[in-house]
């Protein structure tokens, strides 16, 4: 199974490979297709894809700055380091090693989402927003690899939106930092450069039909009642996030593109 995942992979979520889980479910993710659910993206010379172009050029000014490291640190999708993401939004610490149960979810979660998300990009065929030209991305190690994928709809967005939902189901009084630190995780593949601002916007409806799909599966509401627990468990005794990293995520929060 793993080198099937790794053969369907083009370089969007292979970061999600290393952490997959050696076992599988009972019962499958069922995940909607978001071919479906999806508009198609902007189409050439319209007023949408006029948007995306501006807020690709906009956006490479901020080439250096900290919502440019924030963007690279943001590109990152092994679970553990997408956990320990939300951690200003949740008010403390979320250490992925005090979070099994969290982190057994999202391990499980990563291969049926790459292979929707894959579903959908091979369906549009969109090109990136960097394709053709010499501006800078924040990742420039994955230039290559991302060069031979398409953008639509962002993986990385999907999969920041469905953790930011599970975690703001599991802390409720915290929902709407956790949220809002969502949509800076999906802001974060504009600024780097790697998606239009449409293929983000779709990302959000897609993480959120995934998470709605999931709430009534056995296997998941078993998951998120142990997610629950030990973030209970864990904020009961809080460590505070660093709050240097806050700051520039509470400065992100108000950009605009």
């Amino acid at each position: 199974m793993r080198q099937r995942v790794l053969a369907l992979c083009a370089a969007t979520l292979c970061a999600l490979v290393p952490a997959l889980p050696q076992t599988t479910l009972a019962e499958p993710a069922i995940l909607p297709d978001g071919r479906s659910i999806l508009s198609p993206p902007p189409a050439p010379g319209s007023h949408a894809q006029e948007a995306d172009m501006q807020a690709f050029a906009n956006t490479r000014a901020l080439r250096g700055s900290k919502r440019w490291q924030l963007a690279h640190s943001d590109a990152d999708l092994h679970p553990q380091r997408v956990i320990g993401d939300f951690s200003c939004a949740a008010g403390f610490t979320l250490n992925a090693d005090k979070l099994p149960a969290l982190l057994s979810l999202l391990n499980t979660l990563a291969e049926p989402l790459e292979q929707r998300v894959m579903e959908e990009k091979n369906f549009w065929h969109r090109p990136r927003p960097f394709v053709g030209t010499n501006q800078d991305i924040c990742t420039p190690d994955a230039r290559a690899k991302l060069t031979d994928s398409f953008a639509y709809p962002s993986g990385h967005t999907t999969w920041g939106w469905l953790t930011a939902s599970i975690l703001a189901s599991a802390l409720p009084e915290r929902a709407t930092e956790i949220m809002q630190r969502g949509r800076i995780f999906g802001e974060s593949r504009i600024v780097c450069g790697v998606h239009w601002k449409s293929d983000v916007q779709a990302g959000y409806m897609n993480g959120s039909a995934m998470f709605a799909a999931l709430q009534a599966q056995p296997w998941f509401v078993k998951k998120m009642a142990a997610v629950r627990s030990e973030l209970e468990t864990l904020q009961s005794h809080p460590i505070p996030p660093d709050a240097t990293t806050c700051a520039v995520e509470h400065e992100a929060a108000a950009d605009t593109f």
